[in-house]
């Protein structure tokens, strides 16, 4: 199983509880054993087979699709967008994958509110970290975003990067969403709706004309 590298102090500190408590009193030592497994599928960083080239924007976090919606993104985009956004629940995979190849214009990260990442509010209100990407149809902005629990969002683009679809782009810890913007103008179809399940780099979020 592939672990994300942040994943490693929290991994090596789950199991030196779990083996200290296990010293002092065998009950405690399993219920921490569990704790300490859930910590290493947290962390898990599986590469998700799934089409590539530049007809495809693919998936940029794994959960379920909780809002497909039509609106303006001023920040990069700068015109009217459909909006695809992931909730990432505390059982799903957290790293965040680019949807499509492309060259990194845009990292700005903003602090916010830690309100529930499912709710409607939170791409504007919670703390994230927008990725914005020129790819081979137009602008596309990724937005990682804090939830209840998250409280750590690492991102590693920079300004400059050429990326490829399907790498790694950052990851959200403990709970999270993650949102794509797509410009209406490139005529995007959308290919999930809400309660879909998705997998990070795996599935198909919308296809080109």
């Amino acid at each position: 199983m592939r672990i994300a590298r942040e994943g490693w102090p929290f991994i090596a500190g789950a199991w030196i509880l779990t083996l200290g408590a296990a010293w002092l009193w065998w009950p405690l030592g399993v219920l921490l054993a569990i704790v300490a497994i859930w910590v290493i599928a947290f962390f898990r960083d599986p590469i998700r087979p799934g089409p590539r080239g530049e007809r495809y924007v693919v998936a940029a976090g794994e959960g379920h699709v909780v809002h497909v919606i039509e609106t303006d993104e001023p920040m990069y985009v700068k015109e009217g967008s459909v909006r695809i956004s992931i909730f990432l629940s505390v059982f799903d995979v957290h790293v965040n994958r680019y949807p499509v190849d492309g060259a990194v214009e845009l990292v700005h990260y903003n602090k916010g509110k830690f309100l529930h990442a499912a709710d409607e509010k939170a791409s504007l209100e919670n703390e994230q970290s927008s990725v914005g990407i020129r790819g081979p149809r137009g602008r596309v902005l990724v937005r990682q975003i804090a939830g209840l629990i998250a409280r750590r969002i690492v991102t590693d683009a920079k300004p400059g990067d050429r990326v490829k679809q399907g790498d790694r782009l950052g990851l959200i810890r403990f709970g999270s969403r993650t949102d794509v913007f797509l410009p209406l103008s490139a005529r995007p179809v959308v290919k999930v709706k809400p309660g879909d399940r998705v997998l990070v780099g795996g599935t198909v979020l919308a296809e080109y004309a």
